[in-house]
């Protein structure tokens, strides 16, 4: 069981950078596919959201300014893109699934298309072993980030989100989350190809942090089916912020990769109180590979 084809929305931004370093990271662990993908606007969409009173001739303009803005924001992405294949020099560019079999090591691919971002990202999604997706922008509110939202709720394939800054490693020293969730019990599923590679492995839970479900001795036992050993951590919230305990005790066991489900609660309830989901995505440091 590996990742064999992994779906990245590119973005020309520095966290767009460091998602595209995580994303050639794995695929170079796992001998995968990237395919990276540019959402440009639809000068179309500007259109309905121009209103009344104005003119025929301001909507062309707005569109034709949209479309100006769009081409070349889609120019400084293909740029990255190819300085970034340029660099890798054990990385081959394949736009076909047989030309990626053949090469027998880490590929890559870029499209360039118009639409909504989070609709077309969260659709195209479905077809990928996993979405690996950019740290949401500093200072940006992690409940505005459309596009990974709609990957971690449409899309019914695991996220892994990049820290800001690309990792050193990945996957050596995992951290999985538990609390009996149906989220949590999926994010350990998609983990299993980690789970296997990695020389420490544990298991981190909380009485605050659990649900209705099964506790934590239940899924060390389905890992140990798996032939996964794995050990169990209690955590303590800090100041009463089950996040940060979990982050604490993840940076704790030195781990480069955590799993586990995002929102448990509803994102409303998260976007208006806080929780364990948005404080990880805000303030992780490391790769956090996420199922909804």
């Amino acid at each position: 069981m590996a990742y064999r084809r992994l779906l990245l929305p590119l973005t020309g931004t520095a966290a767009g950078e460091a998602a595209l370093a995580t994303a050639l990271m794995v695929a170079r662990i796992w001998n995968a596919h990237v395919h990276c993908l540019h959402v440009r606007v639809d000068a179309r969409d500007v259109a309905p959201l121009a209103g009344e009173g104005l003119s025929g001739a301001m909507i062309e303009e707005m569109m034709a300014a949209t479309e100006r803005e769009s081409g070349d924001r889609a120019s400084r992405v293909r740029a990255l893109f190819e300085r970034f294949a340029a660099g890798s020099g054990d990385v081959s560019i394949a736009n076909s699934a047989e030309t990626a079999l053949k090469s027998g090591g880490p590929t890559l691919s870029f499209e360039s298309i118009a639409g909504r971002e989070e609709d077309v990202v969260a659709q195209q999604s479905r077809l990928y072993d996993m979405a690996v997706v950019p740290h949401p922008e500093a200072g940006e509110d992690v409940s505005s980030s459309d596009a990974l939202h709609a990957v971690l709720f449409d899309s019914g394939r695991p996220v892994l989100i990049a820290p800001r800054v690309a990792p050193a490693s990945i996957g050596t020293r995992v951290c999985c989350a538990w609390n009996g969730t149906g989220e949590s019990a999926a994010a350990i599923a998609a983990a299993l190809p980690w789970l296997h590679r990695a020389s420490a492995r544990r298991i981190l839970y909380a009485d605050e942090y659990q649900r209705r479900g099964p506790p934590v001795e239940g899924i060390l036992a389905y890992l140990h089916w798996h032939e996964i050993s794995a050990e169990a951590q209690l955590f303590k919230p800090i100041t009463k912020d089950v996040g940060a305990g979990l982050l604490g005790a993840t940076r704790d066991f030195n781990a480069d990769l955590l799993c586990m489900g995002a929102y448990s609660h509803s994102r409303l309830r998260q976007l208006i109180l806080g929780g364990v989901t948005r404080h990880v995505l805000e303030n992780a440091e490391i790769p956090v590979l996420m199922c909804r």
